[in-house]
């Protein structure tokens, strides 16, 4: 057998990135570090979604959350370039990612990277190695907790324990300035600036309240034949014209979005036609004079059953949410349309005599099934 050459060294090798996931309860889990090696904190969340990983890593919902996945091999097919459908924003949103197994040599004819390397271009640290069955089981006895990732030799200032429903964390992922879309192109990414409009339209116009809203709604709604004003959260535009509301989907606590359900509670007066995925039912809700609640341990996957009340019709959803509307406080024009088949939360509301509505999945699915694409449909037809 050959020698090695002197200056190759087996001891060479990288070593293994030791890391510490710590809860707020004291609880920890040692694992092997993988993409940017460094410290994170946020609510650790867990998803039971098989496949999907770089959707939800870019869905804005998780802004602020550590992101556990429970099953056990991930980074299997590696990460496509950027300008694909299966990103939901332009960038990782969620704080960390935990799993089981980390699979590093990507084996998909899109795949333009690894996990591993597209986590450390974007500073957001991954976690391997943890059991994260008991992990998953400890999440959803105790409910959700805060918790923080840390190198094991890590040696800097301490890492507070951040949570991102103590504020409104709505402004990081939304836009800053209203943008019109007018159609996907090439680019389902462009738009033209407010102000900058070269011609008037005859489309029907939807106003997008965009609370960190996925790219696949706005994909939806132009692929559909309507022109989409998208706005900030805060924005007023009960003065703009237009032919309906879609309020989206986004991260944190409902009920520190006081500036948005205000708005949306002077839109209801107006009598257009207004939908809501996700954040945005809690938020019709509100503004409807309801109340929410944090789930114990929310819904995160892609196969949740939602029963159509009065119906014997069942959906199976995609899902990612940690709030919920409360029925009992639900004014008398308002009803509950879709309820979660395993523990009875309300996956839907509307009114009973005006063109609003609202749902607590995601009809657009991605990741997940599309079965329920059609509610897009029916939102369109009523303007």
């Amino acid at each position: 057998m050959a020698a090695l050459p002197s200056d190759i060294h087996p001891t060479d090798e990288p070593q293994p990135k030791k890391v510490i996931l710590e809860l707020e309860d004291g609880s920890k889990f040692a694992g092997t570090g993988f993409g940017f090696h460094g410290p994170t904190s946020g609510e650790v969340v867990f998803n039971t979604s098989m496949v999907g990983y770089v959707e939800s890593l870019t869905d804005p919902s998780y802004r602020g959350q550590i992101l556990v996945l429970t099953y056990p091999l991930i980074g299997n097919y590696g990460v496509p370039a950027s300008d694909k459908d299966c990103f939901e924003s332009s960038r990782i949103q969620a704080s960390g990612l935990i799993v089981s197994t980390a699979h590093s040599d990507q084996s998909h004819a899109t795949a333009a990277r690894s996990l591993d390397h597209w986590l450390a271009e974007e500073n957001v640290p991954g976690v391997e190695g943890i059991d994260t069955r008991k992990l998953t089981i400890l999440l959803r006895e105790r409910g959700t907790m805060l918790g923080r990732v840390l190198p094991a030799d890590y040696s800097g200032e301490p890492v507070a324990l951040f949570d991102p429903n103590s504020t409104d964390i709505v402004p990081e992922v939304c836009v800053r300035q209203p943008q019109l879309l007018r159609d996907l192109g090439h680019d389902p990414n462009s738009r033209t600036e407010l102000g900058h409009v070269p011609r008037p339209s005859a489309k029907k116009r939807v106003i997008l309240v965009d609370c960190g809203v996925k790219l696949s709604i706005r994909r939806e709604l132009l692929r559909r034949g309507v022109e989409v004003l998208q706005v900030p959260a805060d924005y007023d535009y009960t003065g703009e014209r237009f032919d309906g509301i879609l309020v989206s989907n986004g991260p944190g606590n409902p009920e520190r979005c006081g500036s948005t359900v205000s708005v949306l509670h002077r839109a209801l007066a107006l009598n257009r036609p207004v939908f809501g995925i996700c954040l945005g039912c809690q938020l019709i809700a509100l503004a409807a004079g309801a109340r929410t609640y944090k789930l114990r341990y929310g819904h995160r996957g892609q196969n949740q059953p939602c029963r159509e009340k009065g119906t014997d019709r069942c959906r199976l959803t995609s899902q990612n949410h940690g709030y919920a509307v409360d029925v009992t406080t639900l004014p008398r024009d308002w009803q509950v349309w879709f309820e979660n088949a395993n523990d009875g939360s309300v996956e839907g509301i509307r009114h009973s005599r005006r063109p609003v509505s609202a749902v607590q999945f995601h009809p657009e699915g991605r990741p997940g099934p599309l079965d329920s694409e059609d509610l897009f449909d029916r939102f369109v037809e009523t303007l």
